[in-house]
């Protein structure tokens, strides 16, 4: 059995508690008395993509457990990388692959720069398609931040655009055992290509729903509600989710 905690949209920077209620996130999963395979973090990790927020995430989401990260929208890929990942800064996408012992985990750039909605470029489309191909002997957890599916939700005007080429694509790997995205600040799960698609919770707020009221991006953001995880469990094959709160 394999246990995997997914959080997203930690924003640092982007509210006078977004520190308060990340750090609460991670000493809630630190004194687990389990160790995860993985905590993964689906974007939006900086809230205006500065170095000093990065510098503040890195102290935050330092962890025992093996800790994951891809961009968001709100993420700015040359500080990302230079100040978070402790690598060269550039522009290109920030495609990353790691391996643990029970599962591989492949973290893709859904992001596009200056635009809040999501896109996957030839670029880590190529890459992808590289890398799930190689790598077939593990479970593999794909990790993105836009969802490419509607959620019913008012993020569903800025998700993943042409999901169809994703989709064209997964159907040629079958080991991919989920897609795990972040971006709209309310857990769910739906499928996608046939896969389980399961978003986080956001951490730094919650997005109301249409049917509680909202109707737009603007008026949605709920900053009271506490923080949010999801806990994946991977045994067998199949995928089975718990959503839990973190109190502040």
């Amino acid at each position: 059995m394999l246990v995997i905690a997914h959080l997203s949209d930690i924003h640092v920077g982007g509210s006078d508690r977004s520190v308060e209620r990340a750090d609460a996130v991670m000493r809630y999963l630190d004194a687990l008395p389990y160790d995860l395979d993985a905590v993964l973090v689906s974007g939006d990790i900086a809230d205006h993509g500065l170095a000093e927020e990065y510098e503040q995430a890195r102290k935050l989401l330092t962890s025992r457990h093996p800790v994951l990260v891809c961009p968001g929208n709100h993420d700015v890929r040359e500080e990302f990388r230079r100040v978070l990942l402790g690598e060269p800064a550039a522009s290109g996408p920030v495609n990353r692959v790691h391996r643990t012992g029970g599962a591989v985990y492949v973290l893709c750039d859904s992001s596009v720069p200056g635009r809040p909605e999501g896109h996957l470029d030839d670029e880590t489309l190529t890459w992808l398609d590289g890398v799930l191909g190689a790598e077939s002997d593990l479970p593999v957890f794909m990790a993105f931040h836009h969802p490419p599916t509607t959620l019913h939700s008012p993020i569903d005007t800025i998700m993943l655009q042409a999901p169809d080429r994703l989709a064209d694509l997964l159907a040629g790997h079958p080991h991919v055992a989920a897609v795990l995205v972040g971006h709209a600040h309310t857990s769910a799960a739906t499928t996608f290509a046939g896969r389980p698609l399961l978003a986080a919770p956001g951490v730094v707020s919650t997005l109301r729903l249409p049917w509680e009221g909202a109707t737009t991006l603007a008026e949605c953001a709920d900053y009271e509600l506490p923080p949010g995880l999801v806990f994946h469990v991977l045994d067998d094959g199949r995928v089975t989710t718990h959503h839990r709160v973190v109190p502040v």
